[in-house]
């Protein structure tokens, strides 16, 4: 059953339109906390809409709010604004106009889907209760939904139950991605610094080399993920990036290990973190040398609720079909900061289809990504069916 004739008709009357903004937002992107002008026109169009609109949460924040009836239910609605530091490849005609930034993850599409869902929603007023429609800044690793949340989101615009929803290149427009429990890992980066004494490279003995400790570092942290965590785990641990020294011959005084860990179950994230500062301090030992360890906690795991998970999942099946519902197992892979929000109150974060080859099939963070427009009426008519049986 395909999704194409259940689209509410107004919001594919007016699909165009939101086509449009969605590649105007993609022509100008914007990074984490620089989405100025991208949120200008977020709020721009929520007050012409009859939206009351608070900007500046978390940086580049945008929240509207939207009250029909005296209901008490409250509903929070939650897009992602931010680019990437990616140098766009594609040659469309609404490219990046900006050299180094494009949208390579799709979230001008994801504001594009929300925008228009939030127009219909307001134009048609058919609900009983407070609506909250959330525009994250700085979704890509630097902490947006955090900021946001440090300045009041949930007790200035409290919600009973939060929703977001990201595109799936490779999966059929029309198509969903649902899973109660665990939908995205982790992200924990260490850095991991190690101070050694520099000496000529004819003369390591004179030194203690940091080059080394790195080294043998590196492999001893693979063994956590061998030795420590389960096989039925679903977890990553990457070493991305070593630096030390500027010459052949001379042994630095201190090198630096960069390391990504992902994972689906908080208990393993948790074993993961104690293991790695160990290995460390023994390994650094073991070289004479002294280690200090940077933790950013990027992301947490993203946990769906059940009792939300169930609902969105029968809006859809209402929507598209049960058949047009995916229920893969999850594995360790990327992470999105709305399991931030997902700690503060219950919700359910969705996948929907991008297309397959050419059109959709390429996959986010890459310089020929795009987003696929005929996915913009599917979201939002999502939105709008969860957000009128949501608030009644």
């Amino acid at each position: 059953m395909s999704s194409s004739s259940n689209i509410d008709p107004e919001i594919a009357a007016n699909a165009a339109e939101f086509v449009e903004l969605r590649r105007r937002i993609h022509a100008h992107p914007e990074i984490g906390f620089e989405e100025v002008e991208t949120s200008h026109l977020v709020a721009q169009c929520l007050r012409k809409w009859g939206y009351e609109v608070t900007e500046g949460l978390g940086k580049t924040g945008v929240v509207g709010q939207l009250r029909v009836g005296g209901g008490s239910r409250r509903l929070g609605i939650r897009a992602d604004m931010d680019a990437l530091p990616i140098q766009e490849a594609t040659g469309l005609p609404y490219a990046s106009r900006f050299p180094g930034k494009m949208h390579a993850c799709g979230h001008d599409g994801h504001t594009a889907i929300l925008l228009a869902a939030a127009h219909q929603l307001a134009k048609r007023r058919s609900f009983n209760g407070t609506l909250n429609v959330i525009f994250q800044p700085a979704e890509e690793g630097l902490g947006g939904a955090v900021s946001m949340m440090n300045d009041g989101l949930f007790e200035r615009f409290p919600c009973d139950a939060a929703f977001a929803l990201h595109n799936a290149p490779g999966v059929p427009v029309g198509k969903f991605i649902v899973r109660s429990g665990a939908m995205a890992a982790s992200s924990d980066s260490f850095t991991i610094t190690l101070n050694g004494k520099g000496a000529h490279g004819a003369m390591p003995h004179e030194g203690r080399d940091p080059v080394v400790a790195a080294a043998s570092l590196v492999m001893a942290l693979q063994t956590i993920m061998s030795r420590n965590v389960s096989s039925a785990n679903s977890a990553v641990l990457s070493v991305g990036a070593i630096q030390a020294g500027t010459a052949h011959n001379v042994i630095p005084d201190s090198a630096r290990i960069l390391v990504t860990v992902r994972t689906l179950d908080r208990e393993v994230q948790a074993l993961i973190e104690k293991r790695l500062r160990a290995i460390v301090e023994a390994q650094a030992a073991g070289f004479e040398v002294e280690a200090t360890i940077e933790h950013r906690a990027v992301s947490r795991v993203l946990v769906n609720t059940p009792g939300e998970t169930a609902f969105a999942r029968a809006v859809i099946a209402d929507f598209v079909g049960e058949d047009n519902i995916l229920s893969p197992e999850p594995s360790a892979s990327g992470s999105e900061d709305f399991a931030w929000m997902l700690e503060k109150v219950p919700g359910c974060y969705v996948a929907i289809g991008n297309g397959t080859g050419a059109r959709g099939g390429c996959m986010v963070h890459n310089p020929g990504f795009d987003f696929n427009d005929e996915a913009i009426p599917v979201g939002a008519s999502y939105w709008v069916r969860l957000a009128e049986r949501f608030l009644v």
